[in-house]
């Protein structure tokens, strides 16, 4: 989804919505799944490189080839073009920078940072609704009993512990008829549990989101520490070659061994990549849409 999009919607909410902590979450979530993509961007412009220097391995054995099928009775094969061509991917060296790590780093501890602060907040609301049904409870025993009216509020104002809630109470407990003071504080009670399952949910939706992103950048990490290994050994064998010209026969036969493994890792991470995207940019439209219907109450 567009960013202008988001910012449109966050923008249009954040003057209603009477929860500014859960609010602030949403706009940390919104930030670090931004940023994640455009991790996921930088990736593919990695990957770009690494298929140049794929073409250009693919060049350098072809060449061999005709290297090779050049002046068969002569007693040393000119290697000179291929011997360019391992120049050429040598030059184009490790496609990962070190901007590149320090990027994946910084998105992966936002993302663990994220992740923890909703399961400490989605537990304080689970403790939060198993409250709301105790004291709910409590507060109907209380006006069975028939208590003050004056006394039920205040219990139930110091059970709830929320402003919106107070207030109310106190504003209409003088005014109520005991009749209509149990359907009144039901009313209140069911308003201020749906309130906390809907933020439940929405947490629960960027907790799922999180996670499965942590996952994502694990596997990603893992396919680019192959593909590195898999680069170094192949720019190792080009610099043999390079060094003894007598080796390059050698060093052509260990690279040709290699390049299956890094054609199918180039593969496998931009299919992680892409996946990775696709996973942020779903949940993101989905946690949209449970932000628009959020009730302001």
């Amino acid at each position: 989804m567009n960013e202008d999009v988001v910012k449109v919607i966050l923008d249009c909410k954040k003057d209603i919505w009477k929860t500014k902590e859960l609010f602030e979450l949403v706009e940390d979530y919104f930030e670090n799944s931004r940023q994640t993509l455009g991790f996921c961007t930088v990736l593919e412009k990695c990957l770009k490189r690494a298929r140049e220097g794929q073409l250009i391995i693919q060049v350098a054995l072809k060449q061999f080839e005709e290297d090779q099928s050049e002046g068969i009775d002569d007693e040393k094969k000119n290697y000179s073009k291929t011997l360019q061509e391992l120049k050429n991917f040598r030059a184009a060296g490790d496609p990962f920078t070190e901007e590149f790590f320090l990027l994946f780093q910084s998105v992966y501890k936002q993302q663990v940072s994220m992740l923890k602060t909703l399961q400490i907040k989605k537990s304080k609301l689970d403790k939060k609704l198993k409250s709301v049904k105790s004291w709910w409870r409590v507060s109907n025993i209380i006006l069975g009993a028939a208590f003050a009216s004056v006394l039920i509020c205040s219990v139930v104002a110091a059970a709830i512990a929320a402003p919106p809630v107070v207030t109310a109470l106190a504003a209409a407990a003088a005014s109520l008829p005991l009749g209509s003071m149990g359907n009144w504080i039901n009313s209140l009670w069911e308003k201020y549990e749906n309130e906390l399952k809907e933020q439940r949910e929405i947490m629960t939706a960027m907790w799922i989101v999180s996670d499965i992103a942590i996952k994502d950048l694990v596997s990603i990490r893992v396919l680019v520490d192959k593909l590195e290994i898999k680069i170094e050994s192949m720019l190792q064998n080009a610099d043999f070659a390079l060094q003894d010209e007598d080796a390059v026969m050698l060093a052509i036969d260990e690279i040709k061994k290699k390049l299956c493994v890094f054609m199918q890792t180039i593969e496998d991470l931009s299919e992680h990549a892409d996946t990775c995207s696709r996973h942020i940019r779903r949940q993101r439209t989905v946690i949209l849409r449970r932000i628009t219907k959020y009730p302001s109450y």
